[in-house]
C-alpha cells in the first residue's frame, strides 16, 4: 500500500538551504554571465587603466623644546597629531610645495598637486607618512619629497613666528618697567625712604624675570621635525596585479550571477522544486523519467534490453498498482497540464506495457480526438497479434467502437489499443454512452484501462472524462509547469469529482530531439515503411540491468 502523502518539514532548514542552493544552480546561464561581466571588469581595469606609481616618505613631527637632553622632556609636548595630519594636507602646505616644484621645473597648481597626495598616521605614532601617486617614478618622488619639506618649513615658520610674537609681548612688558626703574633711581639719595627702595628693588626683579624669558624664547629649538624616510623613485606600479584583479572580479562577478539568479528565481512562475510541485498539486511524486536517447521510430521503452528509463515506468506502475484509490477502480487518466501532450502519450503507452507484464489485461484509450498520432507512434508494434478475450469489438464503426488494435510489447506480452479518430464533435464522442461501457471494462477481475487525454488546462476533454475515470496523473515538464497551472488542476480536479493520484516528471526535449524525432514519421510518410530501429543507447550505457519479465500481479479479492 502506498503510505499517506506526508508535507515536507517546512522547519528543516538545512534542507531549505540546500534546495534553494540547488534552485539557484538551474539558471547556470546567469551564473556564468555574472562570471564572465566580473573578469573582463577585472581585466580592463587591470590592463586597460594607466599605471600609477607612489613614493612614501615619512615625518617625525617634535615640538620646540630648550633643552632636548633635560630629563622629563619630550618632543611630543603639545602635539595633536590629528591637527598636524590635517596642516599637512591644507592649502598652505600645497602652495609652498608648487613653489618649489616650479623651481625645478614642474608647473602644477597647488590644488592639482593636493589630488594625489594621501597623508596617514600609524598608531602610537608622531609619524606622517606622505604618499604621493602620480605618473611617473620620478614624478611621484619629487612631489611626495616636496610635500614633506613644504610641511616641515611651514611647521618652522609657524612656530618661530609664534617664539617672535611671544617676545615682542615681554619687550612691550619690559619697556615701562624700565622707565619706572629710572625714575625710582633719580629719587634715590642718602635720606630716601625705605619704601622707595622696596619698589625699586621688585622692578628690578620683574626686569630680570621677563628678560629671562625673552633670553629662554631666544634659545628653543625650534626644528620642526625630520625626515625619516626620503620619497625613492618606485621601481613598479602601485595597485593589484591581473591576477589578484581577475580573481576579485570571478568573485564579485560570480556574486552579481548570484543576485541575478535570486532575482529571476523570486520572479519564476515555474515550480522551482519537487517541494513546491507536491504542494501545488496536492499529490505525491511518483516518478522522475531519466533523459535517455529513444530507438527511432519507438514509442515503447518496456521491451528494450538494458533501459533505465523502461525501469522507472515499472516502479511508477507497481506503485499505481499497490495505491488504494487505483486498486478500487483500476482506471487511469494520463494527461498533460498545456502544450504537447507527447510525453503523457509515451507515458501512457508505457504504464500500459508494465501492467501487461503483470499479467494483467489493459485497453489503453486513445482520447486525443484533435490531434491522434499514438497508433502511428507505435509503429509495427501496434498490430498483427489476437486481441485479449475481452476486448471483443462493439458499436457502429465510429470512435471508439470503430476498432481495437494490438499492441505487441516484446518479451512482456500484448495490450489492446482504442486509436483516436478524428471527429466532427469531440465533446459529443467523449460523454458518449460506448465511452463509458469500455471504461467500464476495468470492472472486470484483473482489467485495467487506461485513457489518454489532451492538455488539461488545454481543452475540456480530459475534465469530460473525469467522472468515469476518477484517478488522474499529471505528466508534465518541471522546468515549464508553473505552479498556477497545477493549482487550477487540483481544483479542476477536485471540482469535477476526480483526484489526482501523482506526477510524473518528464526531462523535456529541446529543439534537436524534436527534429531528430520527427524524422522517422516523414520517412513512413514516403511510402518507405517504418524506418528501422537504432540500437538502444540510454543515456548510462553501463547499466546492466536487463529485466526480462516481471510477476503477475494479482489483486486481493477484497480490492477487485
Amino acid at each position: 500500500m502506498t503510505p499517506h502523502h506526508r508535507a515536507p518539514d517546512d522547519q528543516d532548514e538545512p534542507a531549505l538551504l540546500r534546495d534553494q542552493f540547488r534552485q539557484l544552480l538551474r539558471y547556470r546561464s546567469l551564473l556564468a554571465c555574472g562570471v564572465v561581466v566580473g573578469l573582463l571588469g577585472g581585466g580592463y581595469l587591470a590592463l586597460g587603466g594607466e599605471d600609477a606609481y607612489t613614493a612614501t616618505g615619512e615625518v617625525l613631527v617634535r615640538s620646540a623644546i630648550s633643552d632636548p637632553f633635560a630629563a622629563g622632556s619630550t618632543a611630543d609636548k603639545g602635539i595633536n597629531i590629528g591637527s598636524e595630519r590635517q596642516t599637512a594636507v591644507s592649502d598652505t602646505v600645497g602652495t609652498l610645495a608648487a613653489g618649489t616644484l616650479l623651481k625645478a621645473g614642474d608647473d602644477v597648481t597647488a590644488r592639482k598637486l593636493l589630488t594625489g597626495l594621501q597623508v596617514t598616521n600609524p598608531p602610537n605614532t608622531l609619524t606622517l607618512r606622505f604618499s604621493y601617486t602620480a605618473a611617473t617614478p620620478e614624478q611621484a618622488r619629487a612631489r611626495a619629497e616636496a610635500l614633506a619639506g613644504a610641511y616641515l618649513a611651514h611647521r618652522k615658520a609657524r612656530t618661530e613666528e609664534s617664539i617672535q610674537n611671544m617676545s615682542d609681548g615681554y619687550r612691550a612688558q619690559l619697556g615701562p618697567l624700565a622707565e619706572k626703574r629710572d625714575l625710582l633711581e633719580d629719587q634715590t639719595g642718602a635720606g630716601a625712604e625705605d619704601d622707595v627702595s622696596s619698589a625699586r628693588a621688585n622692578i628690578i626683579v620683574s626686569i630680570s624675570e621677563l628678560s629671562r624669558k625673552i633670553s629662554e624664547l631666544k634659545a628653543l629649538d625650534t626644528t620642526p621635525g625630520y625626515l625619516n624616510k626620503k620619497p625613492v623613485a618606485p621601481t613598479a606600479p602601485t595597485g593589484a596585479g591581473l591576477p589578484l584583479l581577475l580573481g576579485l572580479g570571478g568573485v564579485v562577478g560570480l556574486a552579481l550571477g548570484l543576485l541575478l539568479s535570486w532575482v529571476r528565481l523570486v520572479f519564476d512562475p515555474a515550480v522551482r522544486s519537487t517541494r513546491e510541485l507536491v504542494h501545488s498539486l496536492g499529490a505525491p511524486l511518483l516518478g522522475t523519467l531519466p533523459r535517455e536517447r529513444a530507438a527511432a521510430g519507438s514509442l515503447l521503452a518496456i521491451g528494450r534490453g538494458g533501459s533505465r528509463l523502461a525501469e522507472e515506468y515499472r516502479a511508477v506502475a507497481f506503485r499505481l498498482a499497490y495505491d488504494p484509490s487505483f486498486a478500487e477502480s483500476r482506471r487511469l487518466l494520463v494527461t498533460a497540464p498545456r502544450g504537447d501532450s507527447t510525453a503523457a502519450a509515451a507515458a501512457a503507452a508505457n504504464l500500459a506495457a508494465a501492467f501487461a507484464e503483470m499479467g494483467r489485461d489493459v485497453l489503453l484509450v486513445e482520447a486525443d480526438l484533435r490531434t491522434p498520432s499514438l497508433a502511428r507512434d507505435l509503429g509495427s508494434a501496434a498490430h498483427g497479434m489476437r486481441p485479449p478475450r475481452w476486448a471483443a469489438g462493439e458499436g457502429d464503426g465510429n470512435w471508439p467502437t470503430g476498432g481495437r488494435t494490438n499492441v505487441d510489447v516484446p518479451g512482456s506480452g500484448a495490450f489492446a489499443l482504442i486509436p483516436g479518430t478524428t471527429v466532427d464533435n469531440v465533446p459529443r464522442a467523449l460523454t458518449s454512452p460506448p465511452v463509458g461501457r469500455i471504461v467500464a471494462e476495468a470492472d472486470r477481475p484483473g482489467n485495467v484501462v487506461i485513457v489518454l487525454a489532451p492538455p488539461v488546462l488545454s481543452y475540456a476533454d480530459a475534465v469530460a472524462l473525469v467522472d468515469r475515470v476518477e484517478g488522474v496523473m499529471i505528466v508534465c515538464d518541471p522546468r515549464e509547469v508553473h505552479r498556477s497551472d497545477l493549482e487550477r488542476i487540483r481544483e479542476i480536479i477536485g471540482a469535477s469529482g476526480g483526484s489526482v493520484l501523482g506526477a510524473l516528471l518528464h526531462p523535456g526535449r529541446g529543439r534537436l530531439r524534436r527534429a531528430r524525432r520527427a524524422k522517422p514519421t516523414r520517412r513512413r510518410g514516403d511510402g518507405g515503411g517504418p524506418a528501422a530501429a537504432e540500437p538502444d543507447a540510454p543515456g548510462n550505457s553501463g547499466d546492466p540491468t536487463e529485466t526480462l519479465g516481471l510477476r503477475t500481479f494479482t489483486l486481493p479479492a477484497a480490492r477487485r
